[in-house]
């Protein structure tokens, strides 16, 4: 690993560290916490409170495979940001906390709050 990329990682972990110092989910609002690799995008509405996972989806559900040919676009982040809202939608979950993660507001994070929020969610 070079000196670059632990750079960026020691950034992405202190991000992450800040935004979890504040987000938390309860059982009335729980917590939409975002994980992207290079290939996929994946989402989990979570109660924190039960230490329970609510709802799941992911670029990589047979629903949206065939949609694009990337998993890891801003296309296939604003497919997952539907279907989250959807299925969200369906176990009556409304409003969210939003947890990027560390990630930077931008891009295929940006894309899928803006579909989620588009499908109903609010946060």
């Amino acid at each position: 690993m070079s000196n670059v990329q632990k750079l960026k990682t020691r950034r992405l972990v202190k991000r992450k560290a800040r935004v979890r110092a504040v987000v938390r989910g309860s059982t009335a609002r729980p917590r939409l916490s975002v994980f992207r690799s290079g290939k996929n995008i994946y989402v989990q509405i979570i109660d924190d409170t039960l230490g329970r996972t609510l709802v799941a989806a992911g670029s990589q559900d047979q629903a949206l495979r065939s949609g694009f040919k990337h998993g890891g676009s801003v296309k296939a982040a604003a497919a997952v940001g539907k279907l989250i809202a959807e299925k969200a939608q369906q176990k009556s979950i409304t409003e969210v906390a939003f947890d990027r993660q560390g990630y930077r507001y931008h891009g295929r994070v940006k894309a899928l709050a803006e579909a989620a929020r588009e499908g109903g969610l609010k946060f």
